[in-house]
């Protein structure tokens, strides 16, 4: 273990990995948060805009175990290089769509380049570090990557504002595929340089996956505690996540770019509190962190839909407050999942955690978008911070880690440079 302490904390693979998903991850934030106005830009309404979302839900539920199967079984950087083609092919009808029904083929296309990215990010920088370390390396490397949140959002409002969507979506793409690239370099070097066979995909290696993932599931142990929490939390994100930049334009006010500016905010917030994160995470246990972010974000609600005609000024603090609690809590959820699950399981686990519980999320959307027309604007977003803060009682209790599945994985006498095979 000496040897491993001596390390740099990040590596210059993991350095090169984090450039690449910089790259991809700014097209991504340049139109992400701004999905919304885009519906409405092509003359969604606010029940559509809603529909819109839980029906695009649909492909990511299918997908996103499967993503991190891939993961496990092809590599993290052969899952992720595969993921990069799906992701360009993406931007395709995402530009040309002259209607918000065509854009779910956008999203489609796009959630299987999400299913096989997103798991295998986690997974790699988990492989990519000691388990001592593990939290400051989360909050380190999401430090890195928050970079998108800083640059995009105010990159892509600006850009929508003064040329129009089309042209911030073909800049977007640019950025994208220039990280493609980076990614289909990155994997074929490591397809040389690899010391162990890759696997195959087959039935029988998925089988064998999916019920030792199941096992951890129904065990009635951490695994299952954690997935009960983040389902719950996801399907009240999903009530007013898609609906916060109609809500900051029709009732806050602001413009393409001051919406872009603030969510940008967030960015250096959470940029600012993602290497504290990872320290307390080590420090204090990761149930201290993701409980004190879970209290940070229903704060930071509770003040973005009660802020006063006139202080725009305010949505600057709110979505602070929310940068705040996802910088402190992201490094400590990583770190928790990466120990409670096997190595050769994390890319599963982390698509299981990156997707919604199933058909009980799917309809969130559409019922947040009812919540707005039927109750009034702030509802789905009071009802998603008292879910937030509910959420800490079972977070404290039971996100614990026992000391012997802490030390039984056996999983830091692997070497880091297997990772990549």
């Amino acid at each position: 273990m000496e040897t491993i302490k001596k390390k740099p904390l990040l590596s210059g693979l993991l350095i090169l990995f984090l450039t690449a998903m910089i790259f991809a991850n700014i097209g991504g934030s340049m139109y992400g948060s701004l999905m919304p106005l885009y519906l409405k830009d092509l003359d969604a309404s606010i029940t559509q805009i809603g529909l819109f979302f839980t029906l695009s839900q649909i492909v990511p539920l299918l997908l996103q175990i499967l993503g991190g199967w891939v993961s496990d079984t092809l590599g993290r950087l052969r899952a992720i290089a595969i993921g990069s083609v799906f992701g360009v092919i993406g931007f395709i009808p995402l530009i040309l769509a002259n209607t918000w029904e065509w854009l779910l083929l956008a999203v489609a296309v796009g959630a299987v380049a999400r299913s096989l990215v997103g798991p295998s990010f986690d997974a790699f920088i988990a492989e990519h570090s000691s388990e001592e370390n593990r939290g400051k390396v989360f909050g380190i490397s999401q430090a890195i990557f928050m970079i998108v949140s800083v640059v995009g959002p105010p990159l892509g409002g600006w850009m929508a504002g003064a040329y129009g969507f089309k042209i911030m979506l073909l800049a977007a793409g640019i950025f994208y595929f220039i990280a493609m690239l980076m990614r289909l370099s990155m994997a074929r070097e490591a397809a040389r340089t690899a010391t162990a066979k890759t696997e195959k995909l087959s039935f029988a290696s998925l089988k064998v996956n999916l019920v030792s993932m199941a096992g951890l599931i129904f065990s009635g142990g951490l695994i299952t505690w954690m997935l009960i929490t983040d389902g719950l939390r996801d399907i009240s994100f999903q009530f007013s996540e898609n609906l916060f930049p109609v809500y900051m334009q029709e009732i806050g006010g602001l413009s393409l770019q001051q919406i872009g500016w603030v969510m940008s905010f967030f960015g250096v917030a959470m940029m600012l509190t993602t290497i504290p994160g990872g320290w307390l995470s080590d420090k204090a246990g990761e149930r201290v962190g993701i409980a004190l972010g879970m209290v940070l974000m229903s704060s930071a609600l509770l003040v973005l839909v009660n802020i006063p005609s006139g202080s725009k000024w305010m949505y600057y603090l709110g979505w602070g407050l929310a940068g705040m609690g996802a910088g402190v809590s992201s490094p400590a959820y990583q770190s928790l999942i990466s120990k409670a699950v096997p190595q050769k399981n994390r890319g599963m686990a982390f698509g299981l955690f990156s997707t919604s519980l199933g058909l009980l999320s799917l309809p969130a959307p559409w019922i947040g978008a009812q919540m707005w027309d039927r109750v009034g604007p702030t509802f789905p977003f009071t009802v998603t911070a008292v879910v937030l803060l509910l959420s800490v009682i079972p977070i404290w209790i039971k996100f614990r880690l026992p000391k012997i599945e802490e030390q039984g994985t056996g999983e830091e006498s692997v070497p880091v440079a297997s990772a990549t095979s």
